[in-house]
């Protein structure tokens, strides 16, 4: 999430209270997430096991909840929280505004595109041209709609991600200040839920078609043309790329990458990264021809051991 303009090192330190390392007029260009920042962002780590990644990593500005030595051309921010305070940041940078109607004065609409009744069309929503939103759509704030997208009854676009941090009186969440970005052509199913990014976007590649009951988890980048079938359930920060298909009730766990052109069958657990090109099943994933075979081989036990009686 990059910020209306670049603030300094000091404004920051100020909004949430804490000491810093580096100059007063430190450039600070925006907040992210470890796994989408960029030069001029801010990330936050508060546990050891991570400390060298977002030390190391494109962040030049690093709150930290311990006082360590602050690499040469970046800047720390010292807190006892910076969970609290990312959250801090992110009320102040893109803080929940109520709405008071069911189109956003705030919203752009596109020529040719039709709303059905009882849509919500939050603050700052873009939408294209020659798009159908049907009944019940539901679209939060700064979600971006390209041209000729179609998107079916009781679908939600932007709620926020599952990210908690557990604490002794319960759980903590992250707070969601991105949004999702939906391209040119793509056909969204019923009752289908993308959620948005933390900091940045949850992207649906141009020409990309998905089916009824799907979820997408925050900052999940799916490719173009894609097919994803109904149940499927995908999990945040999922990179799948161009022309993959997944087939109903496909699981993924987070993090991982599905190659181009990738085949998952119906109801595989995709437990890791997997290759393009190739055609994939079961729980742990394996390329389907290997599992198939398993699952033949599995069938001749009990033969095998008649013939061992």
């Amino acid at each position: 999430m990059k910020f209306p303009k670049i603030h300094t090192l000091k404004e920051i330190a100020t909004i949430i209270g804490c000491p810093y390392v580096g100059p007063d007029d430190f450039a600070v260009h925006g907040m992210n997430e470890i796994h989408v920042v960029t030069p001029g962002d801010i990330v936050f780590v508060d546990h050891p096991k991570y400390y060298d990644k977002a030390l190391q990593s494109a962040a030049t500005i690093v709150l930290i909840n311990k006082e360590v030595d602050c690499p040469e051309g970046k800047a720390l921010l010292i807190s006892d929280d910076p969970f609290r305070d990312f959250n801090t940041l992110t009320k102040h940078f893109r803080p929940f505004v109520a709405a008071n109607r069911s189109i956003s004065l705030s919203a752009t609409i596109g020529e040719g595109t039709v709303v059905q009744p009882n849509c919500f069309i939050g603050h700052n929503v873009s939408i294209g041209k020659n798009c159908l939103l049907h009944a019940n759509v539901i679209v939060y704030d700064n979600t971006v709609i390209g041209d000729n997208v179609i998107i079916h009854s009781g679908t939600i676009l932007g709620a926020d991600a599952f990210y908690y941090k557990k604490r002794p009186e319960g759980f903590d969440q992250l707070l969601s200040g991105g949004r999702v970005v939906i391209e040119d052509n793509v056909g969204i199913g019923a009752l289908c839920t993308i959620d948005k990014g933390v900091t940045g976007d949850t992207t649906i590649g141009a020409g990309t078609k998905i089916d009824n009951q799907v979820h997408v988890g925050h900052d999940t980048v799916i490719g173009k043309k894609c097919l994803i079938a109904s149940q499927t359930g995908i999990a945040g920060c999922v990179i799948i790329e161009d022309e993959v298909t997944l087939w109903g009730q496909v699981g993924t766990t987070s993090g991982i990458t599905i190659g181009t052109k990738a085949v998952v069958l119906g109801q595989t657990g995709v437990t890791k990264s997997i290759e393009g090109g190739k055609s994939y099943f079961g729980t742990p994933v394996e390329e389907s021809r290997e599992k198939l075979k398993q699952l033949a081989n599995v069938k001749r036990i009990p033969d095998l051991l008649n013939k061992l009686k």
